[in-house]
């Protein structure tokens, strides 16, 4: 039996297993409702893994580790920064944006609930906020099928074009069958194999290097800039990889989840399972790059594939140090981090052509039925654009994925925000911090001023020009107040 055949054995029955609960949770799709946000019905373990899942790409496993793994441990900051992001997003918004949606005619979008919270009967808020997610979305997606396939051409020596369709046609089957629910309870199954993943091989990498004092001394004797913070690091890096945790409160895929929440009072409990999966996961993605310096170092023999890479020393030390059978399964957490971004991104992009823009402006009166395959046959149309964007792995569009972060997080963050602490915003400040937050990620991005990461003036312009706009033009209808306070009243009932 070759390396390879274990591995195949178990990537096939990981992704059976994906598309079969795909097949359990169509049983459960009855209404749109359902297949966009499975009928608000998921419970505090789900929602806090799910959550993660969605968010933590293949980058967890192989961006990370390889930057830590080449640079050392000052490249840590962009962890701390998530942290401390994703933690003020779950104090925050989650259950605040839980209840206001509900309270808003039941939003079941993030274009949805903007239209009804700043009652725009001009439909301009749907339409740009769903321009800007299908925008940046196809583009996500895309990079998300480059990095699965890039798995499957490195792991089973596939062509690009075979890796390319293999890595993507099982998330599009599940997330086409099954939708939300699907999503959600197949991120929970992958959030539970990237952690015992990450938990795993640092632990066995030290014991192979001799215990944690040996290797700490190898990686110090190896260059001590290895243990500097600071390393190559002034106050505007340091800043702008923190910065890296604000764009958290407007990526839409993350959003989602706290809104399918089964209750407001859910999410005290998912916020603390959600931050320790995080927290152990990048605490684990740091240690295997961190300790892989170590391993690597004293076998100067084993490390051809991380010289050309640095990314691949997840791979390599999976490969190196376990059983095939078990290296088959650590791996499967890489296709597990993309496929679980993938998937609930495919469908984000689904709910916008579907609720904001199909049922808004083509077919009002819809069926239920009618809304669930329009969002079926739009979950395609978006996986079949995103191939043909990823099929040149080396296309431009790619690299606009370094800032499509920054791009939701200051377009959509700030107006999410003041939407849920500011009775007194108005629906031409939401609009204008939005055009705002967007252009001047696009722009900064271009000049690269001071060397800031772009989300920082991107955020900061956007929550500024809210507040003038919204200040200076006619406060919101009394009805709109009214429904902010019953919805907060209600957020702030235990």
């Amino acid at each position: 039996m070759t390396v390879s055949t274990p591995m195949m054995v178990t990537f096939s029955i990981y992704i059976l297993g994906m598309i079969l609960i795909g097949f359990i949770a169509w049983r459960s799709t009855k209404n749109f409702d359902d297949y966009i946000l499975g009928g608000r019905s998921l419970g505090s373990l789900v929602t806090a893994l799910s959550a993660g899942a969605s968010d933590m790409s293949g980058w967890l496993l192989m961006g990370l580790p390889g930057a830590i793994f080449l640079s050392g441990i000052s490249e840590s900051w962009i962890a701390i920064g998530l942290t401390l992001g994703a933690w003020l997003n779950w104090k925050i918004v989650a259950g605040r944006l839980r209840v206001q949606t509900e309270h808003h005619d039941n939003a079941l979008t993030l274009p949805d609930y903007f239209s009804s919270r700043f009652e725009d009967k001009s439909k301009l808020l749907r339409v740009i906020s769903a321009l800007i997610i299908l925008v940046f979305f196809t583009i996500y997606c895309a990079s998300g099928i480059v990095a699965g396939a890039r798995l499957f051409e490195s792991t089973f020596g596939m062509d690009y074009g075979t890796a390319l369709w293999v890595g993507a046609v099982a998330t599009i089957i599940y997330t086409f069958v099954g939708g939300f629910l699907a999503v959600s309870w197949t991120d929970t199954v992958q959030a539970s194999l990237m952690i015992f993943a990450l938990i795993l091989t640092p632990v066995m990498v030290i014991i192979a290097v001799g215990g944690l004092g040996d290797s700490l001394a190898v990686i110090q004797a190896k260059s001590v800039e290895n243990l500097d913070m600071l390393k190559n690091l002034n106050f505007i890096a340091v800043i702008s990889l923190l910065g890296w945790g604000l764009g958290y409160f407007g990526q839409p895929h993350i959003l989602a989840r706290f809104m399918a929440a089964d209750s407001h009072h859910s999410i005290h409990t998912a916020r603390r399972i959600g931050m320790t999966w995080m927290i152990l996961c990048l605490s684990g993605a740091v240690a295997v790059g961190f300790f892989g310096i170590a391993y690597f170092q004293n076998h100067p023999e084993q490390a051809a594939g991380v010289s050309q890479n640095s990314e691949r020393v997840f791979i390599e030390l999976a490969r190196i140090l376990f059983n095939p059978w078990i290296a088959g399964v650590l791996l499967s957490a890489i296709l597990a981090a993309v496929m679980s971004t993938l998937s609930c991104q495919l469908l984000v992009c689904s709910s916008a052509l579907t609720e904001d823009l199909y049922k808004n402006f083509l077919r009002k009166h819809a069926s239920q039925q009618e809304l669930v395959w329009v969002g079926r046959a739009m979950v395609l149309l978006i996986a079949i654009i995103a191939i043909l964007l990823a099929s040149d792995p080396n296309n431009r569009v790619l690299g606009l994925v370094s800032y499509a972060w920054a791009g939701f997080g200051a377009a959509f963050g700030p107006v999410v925000l003041f939407s849920l602490l500011w009775k007194r915003m108005t629906r031409n400040g939401a609009l204008a911090g939005m055009v705002v937050g967007a252009m001047t990620v696009l722009v900064w991005k271009q000049y690269a001023w001071l060397g800031l990461y772009e989300i920082i003036p991107g955020f900061l312009f956007a929550s500024v020009v809210i507040v003038l706009v919204s200040l200076l033009g006619r406060e919101p209808s009394t009805a709109a107040q009214q429904r902010f306070a019953a919805a907060e009243a209600e957020f702030n009932t235990h």
